[in-house]
């Protein structure tokens, strides 16, 4: 599967602005990109920046812009190695709500991470998925804030695959000081030559995200909509459409079957999915 690689924040956030518009028209698909950034820190809407902890002198002599954006949460650290992954979905078409969605953006993470071998789950009143959640030392693996416009979900998770888990002490994750942050690579123990940040590592994680990701929001819909739509779709007939955005191209997927293209993407290519794609898929990663 091809995707959008590295790529700058504000163009993805150009990327996103754009398809969440033509959603609202009826101009596009529900659309997942999948990609990762150079280092950026982001700010929600309301968050503060005394979350912030370098200094602007140290993030301009390293390149590492800070830009508020408009979904919730606080400040947020993305970078090289890390798996980004931003869900354009009309929420309504597929009779869910802001919570339900979350939850499975939160089970696509843990699924995903359980692919490598990795446990992980849900903390309460904390967003995101963790590590030994219920533990005295929880880790955190994954972030996660999303904004809706009429009706439209953007933004998204962002999973921590090979990332330089030095580069979190420039922020309080979560607005938490002293909140601890892990990775893939770490909980499951890669060498040192494979948890480097590396754009391959997080193209791997992206496969495995957007297979599991179609799974958990089909099973939500339908769970929502299956008595009032009598087990067929909002759109009626199959599975709403999910669009995985990828580079040049756009790999159009029902869950099945089928190609499809927004504005700005190119011609889609059908992406295997479905339980037996996830479970090859199911493969720990490099060898310790």
């Amino acid at each position: 599967m091809v995707w959008l690689g590295r790529i700058p924040y504000r163009e993805a956030w150009e990327r996103q602005h754009a398809l969440v518009a033509a959603r609202i028209a009826g101009k596009a698909p529900d659309t997942l990109l999948l990609l990762e950034h150079p280092a950026v820190l982001t700010l929600g809407r309301h968050s503060h920046e005394t979350y912030v902890r370098a200094e602007a002198d140290l993030l301009a002599e390293r390149g590492i812009e800070l830009i508020r954006v408009e979904r919730g949460g606080e400040v947020t650290y993305h970078g090289p190695g890390q798996l980004v992954a931003y869900a354009i979905v009309k929420l309504a078409d597929r009779g869910l709500l802001i919570r339900p969605f979350v939850r499975v953006l939160e089970r696509a993470m843990i699924e995903t991470a359980a692919t490598y071998g990795v446990a992980a789950g849900r903390l309460q009143a904390l967003p995101g998925v963790w590590c030994d959640p219920d533990g005295p030392l929880p880790r955190k693996l994954g972030a996660l804030g999303v904004r809706i416009e009429r009706g439209v979900s953007y933004h998204g998770i962002a999973l921590n695959v090979t990332t330089d888990l030095a580069d979190f002490s420039l922020i309080d994750p979560c607005g938490m000081p002293g909140i601890g942050v892990t990775s893939i690579a770490r909980e499951a123990g890669w060498p040192p030559e494979a948890s480097r940040p590396s754009t391959e590592s997080v193209e791997e994680a992206a496969r495995r995200f957007a297979l599991v990701f179609e799974r958990a929001l089909d099973e939500a819909s339908q769970s929502e909509v299956g008595a009032d739509a009598g087990g067929a779709d909002a759109a009626g007939g199959g599975a709403p459409r999910v669009l995985v955005a990828a580079g040049n191209h756009a790999a159009g997927a029902t869950l099945g079957a089928g190609t499809a293209t927004a504005p700005g993407l190119g011609a889609g290519t059908a992406v295997a999915s479905g339980p037996a794609a996830v479970a090859a898929l199911s493969t720990p990663g490099p060898a310790a």
